[in-house]
């Protein structure tokens, strides 16, 4: 199970993408069993499963040889192993990187979503690398993957409905009842339909993943920010121009009113006003600065 920093997490990033916390956290849990973590090199770094087929689809010439030779690469499904342990997968990826870092990244899924890297450009990443740079940024960097992932597969609505045949099919394949995906899944929202945390309060000099869920919010709102995970000066001015323009009262900190009026504004916002109003706010604070 998540300790209660990571539900945090989880339930400030569905939140900030308009969907149910207990919904969000029981796919999370059931994709990850619990656990978002391994330390590897005395890293905390996303769980990942190596795909030797694909990686063996991303090579040729005498890059597969070599990748085949190591006992990298197969044309066959399952015929590299993952081992059991993430310090040994790790080390798999390393080895394969050494051929090609690109194809070796393609060829893993990633973070507590297990998103596959070969999906970056569907996804709109700049490229593989940076779609694993969100994975091993953190909590919510892995959270803010598996939810780009679901958005783009079309899957927010089953999610939001508890249609988790429905969602199970879409996300996990149509053997999805093989594994009881979708039992397991009703389970888990069960259970944490009754215990999702209340919005943790944020205010200046706080930091982590929570702050960077708040100031991905606030960006979606039309107040842009770097997602740094610093609650600094210019987080503290965002949320107070926030308060302002939503008649809360303008202490520039984040507790459960202003974080839930916040949820409703990303929420009611369409893409086209987003953006506009994003255009129109950076625009002003540029002149403001250039002033």
């Amino acid at each position: 199970m998540f300790n209660q920093e990571t539900r945090d997490i989880i339930a400030a990033v569905a939140r900030s993408h308009g969907i149910a916390p207990a919904a969000l956290l029981a796919v999370a849990e059931v994709e990850s069993a619990g656990r978002i973590f391994a330390r590897v090199d005395g890293r905390n770094e996303p769980l990942i499963r190596f795909e030797g087929h694909y990686f063996d689809r991303r090579l040729s010439g005498a890059a597969q040889q070599k990748a085949r030779s190591a006992g990298l690469s197969s044309p066959v499904a399952g015929a590299v192993r993952n081992p059991a342990d993430q310090t040994a997968r790790w080390a798999l990826l390393r080895r394969a990187a050494a051929i090609s870092q690109k194809a070796a990244y393609e060829s893993t899924s990633w973070g507590l979503g297990q998103v596959m890297g070969a999906h970056w450009a569907w996804l709109g990443y700049a490229d593989v690398d940076a779609l694993v740079a969100e994975a091993r940024s953190g909590a919510a960097g892995q959270t803010r993957l598996m939810v780009r992932y679901i958005a783009k597969a079309g899957l927010i609505d089953a999610l939001a409905k508890g249609d988790w045949a429905a969602f199970a099919r879409g996300y996990n394949g149509a053997s999805y009842r093989a594994n009881a995906y979708d039992t397991k899944l009703a389970a888990a929202f069960r259970r944490h339909a009754g215990a999702v945390p209340s919005p943790a309060t944020l205010r200046r000099g706080a930091g982590g993943d929570a702050v960077s869920a708040l100031q991905t919010m606030l960006t979606a709102a039309g107040y842009p920010l770097a997602s740094d995970g610093i609650f600094g000066e210019m987080t503290e001015k965002a949320v107070k121009r926030f308060q302002r323009d939503h008649g809360l009262a303008a202490d520039g900190i984040a507790g459960p009113r202003t974080q839930a009026a916040l949820k409703a504004a990303v929420s009611g916002v369409s893409p086209a006003a987003w953006l506009r109003s994003g255009i129109a706010r950076v625009w002003s604070w540029l002149r403001a600065k250039l002033s």
